[in-house]
């Protein structure tokens, strides 16, 4: 065989080899820091001498992994992979075609011979990395090959779990290991929750990442799967015998250094009962934020001019409003850091504190013991407040006294559900407000969703067809000008197409004449008319911007705005 020839010069090849030996990084990261060079071209230039063909993660996701042969731990340690097409023939990935070892290694675990050898291919490391990765989700629930294990530590009086680098063998039980694994799992994939779901058969696992579930695991067996229940009953100090009613509890793990907060909701279903755990990430959302700024949360830049200005009005309301998970409270969070001047008392009422604010008093609801948000309003204002911060006004008692606050010279910041700003009135009329003291409350109502952006390392021009435009309610003389683009999938973004989110807004700022319209219940047509003409604009018509761009997709902002 003749020795292979490289677009890259000896010197520049053999000093990114050395590096990475010395580095423990792959050989094509090197590579791209030397010369500057996009990754995925380095790789088919590396692959062409050997006469490899380079795999892509799109079809490195759609294959299974041989794991009878090359069990996970190995191809972890190795990141390598031995994977199986639908016709059940073997391809071997690695990384670095110099390593001649692994290659030779790989080959004896597929039982390659000269009459049948293994075909080898080239990709990037971070794609193997996260193919394994996504296997690992699935099997580190159910199989002995690794995970976490965990010891438990007392804080503030309180047993929290801490989760630590371990073999998943060393936990007492199989329901042990699932659920220690299952909680290390999902931090590490960035999941708001988890998701376990009774079947006839067992339990499905789901992690909800950028707002979106995944499947992450199937864990066999109706046995195991009550005894993984029951585990996070005793973790959440919940009752263990009791089945046919819902039950609602809390624990706390450490991981990585830091302490975690997780809620836990218990729900009776026809295969037994299902689990859903919230995860209460202070540091990652502090660590994703850095300062909590408005700017940080992705808004354009008229959206955050408007803002800034209700967020400063001396008194009266400002309304967030969106479904769970929408970013409202974070959104009023980074208002007040950036309002907080310390010649102001500011005081918030929470359910629960998500993020600590310094200089600022924040109380957290505790209904049990008596403190509903109605409750301890009435005594903030009590506390001489210039602005307040309620972290969600869901019965007529909280939201008469939010308004009372704003009209006597408050400033009140608050959240609501509704799907958008004109959703709020018919939300405050059905609590029984009245219209009038409502709208003179009222500075002005902001709505909004986070969605999800295309991967910056994967996402490609496309061209959408007309079924595709017409989901939208586009037609194609609308577009001329738009840039299409969508995320393939890569190591980068976990195969998705997408990594990351950003917020996008629906602002409406009261007039008279908006008022006026509001007090005399004309329709919503009427009160829509106004406001688009005082700049309101819509969240679907913000997210459209996005994909002009080609920050997003169609589907997304189908998924997100089309009804919004």
């Amino acid at each position: 065989m003749n020795a292979p020839s490289f677009s890259f010069d000896a010197p520049l090849l053999a000093r990114a080899r050395a590096q990475s030996r010395q580095s423990q990084r792959s050989l094509v990261d090197e590579l791209h820091a030397l010369s500057g060079l996009e990754a995925r071209q380095i790789v088919r230039q590396l692959a062409e001498p050997f006469g490899l063909t380079v795999m892509e993660t799109v079809e490195m996701f759609g294959q299974q992994p041989a794991f009878d042969l090359l069990p996970l731990a190995q191809a972890l340690a190795r990141q390598c992979a031995l994977l199986r097409d639908a016709g059940g023939a073997l391809t071997g990935v690695i990384a670095d075609p110099f390593d001649l070892d692994l290659q030779s290694w790989l080959q004896a675990r597929a039982g390659s011979t000269a009459a049948n050898p293994l075909h080898l291919r080239l990709a990037l490391a971070g794609d193997i990395q996260a193919y394994l990765g996504k296997q690992e989700e699935s099997a580190r629930a159910v199989d002995t090959l690794g995970g976490e294990g965990a010891s438990e530590a007392r804080r503030d009086g309180k047993t929290a779990t801490v989760l630590s680098f371990a073999s998943v063998s060393e936990a007492a039980s199989p329901a042990v290991k699932v659920v220690n694994s299952t909680l290390y799992d999902a931090l590490k994939a960035g999941a708001s929750d988890i998701h376990l779901e009774s079947t006839a058969g067992g339990l499905a696992v789901k992690y909800r990442v950028d707002g979106v579930l995944d499947h992450a695991a199937t864990v066999g067996g109706i046995e195991l799967a009550e005894h993984i229940i029951s585990r996070l009953k005793v973790l959440a100090e919940l009752d263990i015998a009791e089945r046919r009613v819902p039950q609602d509890g809390s624990f706390r793990v450490e991981a990585g250094g830091r302490d975690i907060d997780l809620r836990v909701s218990i729900m009776p279903s026809i295969h037994g009962e299902d689990a859903v755990i919230r995860i209460l990430d202070k540091r990652a959302m502090i660590e994703a934020y850095g300062s909590l700024t408005l700017e940080a949360l992705g808004f354009d830049a008229p959206s955050l001019v408007t803002l800034r200005q209700l967020a400063q009005e001396a008194y009266g309301m400002l309304l967030v409003t969106g479904p769970t998970g929408s970013g409202k409270t974070t959104t009023l969070y980074a208002a007040l850091t950036e309002i907080h001047n310390g010649r102001e008392k500011i005081i918030t009422i929470e359910d629960p504190v998500e993020y600590q604010l310094p200089g600022i008093l924040q109380i957290p609801v505790n209904e049990k013991k008596g403190l509903t948000f109605a409750k301890g309003l009435r005594s903030i204002l009590r506390h001489d407040p210039d602005k307040i911060m309620v972290g969600e006004i869901r019965d007529r008692e909280t939201a008469e006294i939010a308004v009372q606050s704003a009209l006597t010279g408050h400033l009140v910041l608050t959240t609501v559900h509704a799907n958008n700003v004109f959703d709020v009135f018919g939300r405050f009329t059905h609590m029984g407000i009245d219209p009038y003291a409502f709208v003179s409350a009222l500075n002005g109502i902001w709505a909004q969703r986070l969605i999800r952006m295309n991967c910056p390392h994967c996402a490609t021009p496309y061209e959408p067809d007309a079924a595709e435009l017409a989901s939208a309610h586009l037609e194609r003389n609308e577009v001329i000008d738009y840039l299409f683009m969508r995320g393939v999938g890569c190591g980068d973004c976990r195969g998705t197409g997408y990594k990351g989110r950003r917020s996008i807004a629906e602002i409406l700022t009261l007039n008279d004449e908006i008022r006026e319209l509001i007090v005399d219940k004309q329709p919503i047509r009427r009160i829509k008319a106004a406001a688009a003409a005082n700049g309101t604009r819509s969240l679907r018509l913000a997210a459209l911007d996005l994909v002009k761009r080609g920050a997003t997709t169609i589907e997304e902002i189908r998924r997100v705005t089309l009804h919004a």
